[in-house]
């Protein structure tokens, strides 16, 4: 299993320290997460700095930013906005030579039948046109489920898997999402094409984004993933879930891991 981390968990830091810290502790893979410093308008300003992961053999992912923004907004305004940082998310994916780019289905603003249906809509032509943009530069587009919430898209695998055959994309499953969904057995058992796994704990109910083994998923079932982005924001607790990860991977069926 290629194991990465979220750059999150170091987001303070310069990117080739992040760099530096992955190479040194064994890590495959970095997921950029495009918000602040690396909003992809001003990052593309400074691509440069990203050259030093081709140094040290490291795969780069992309996690496009969500804040503010809505590829299923009925506002013509905030959904412009968004295709707009999207695109330019492709651009410095292909810039930085990132392998992919993970990206949320969006969300209603207000629950009704009649919205709703405007609002899918409307996110699976948004995300449609985004992966296919992406395709054409040779980056690869995936679509995320989200955690439990009657505004999120894609909390269930139907739903998902219709976003990812409309759109043409290979799908991000979050552990997480799916516990709070109840659903970690059925996006894990989910007939379509998996990119990677973001990994992080929960109580059932809430996104926490706790330590693998401080919540109640059962880990054992994710012996057979074969990417995955370990997405905590504290850089010690990545590696400490990185270890007990490998454990639980590597132990027979059957056996405790725990304690």
């Amino acid at each position: 299993m290629k194991v990465g981390f979220t750059a999150l968990a170091l987001f303070s830091a310069p990117f080739d320290k992040i760099i530096q810290s992955a190479f040194d502790d064994s890590f495959d893979v970095i997921e950029v997460l495009c918000e602040g410093p690396y909003l992809p308008r001003y990052a593309l300003k400074n691509v440069s700095q990203f050259e030093i992961a081709s140094q040290y053999n490291l795969e780069l992912t992309i996690h496009s930013p969500t804040v503010d923004l809505n590829p299923a907004s009925v506002n013509v305004g905030i959904r412009e906005e968004t295709t707009k940082q999207l695109a330019e998310t492709v651009d410095l994916a292909a810039a930085m030579d990132a392998s992919m780019i993970t990206t949320h289905p969006g969300y209603i603003k207000r629950i009704s039948d009649r919205l709703t249906k405007r609002s899918l809509d409307i996110a699976l032509h948004t995300l449609e046109e985004w992966a296919n943009y992406a395709a054409d530069v040779g980056i690869a587009p995936a679509i995320e489920n989200m955690p439990h919430n009657a505004k999120y898209f894609c909390t269930d695998v139907a739903q998902h898997k219709l976003f990812i055959e409309t759109c043409g994309t290979s799908a991000t499953i979050d552990v997480g999402h799916a516990h709070t969904n109840n659903a970690v057995t059925a996006f894990l058992q989910a007939d379509f094409p998996v990119a990677y796994y973001h990994l992080s704990d929960n109580d059932g109910q809430r996104d926490l984004h706790l330590p693998i083994g401080e919540g109640t998923i059962d880990w054992t079932r994710l012996k057979r993933i074969n990417k995955a982005i370990i997405e905590v924001n504290d850089y010690t607790a990545v590696k400490e879930s990185r270890d007990l990860l490998a454990r639980i991977t590597r132990a027979p069926s059957g056996d405790s891991v725990w304690g």
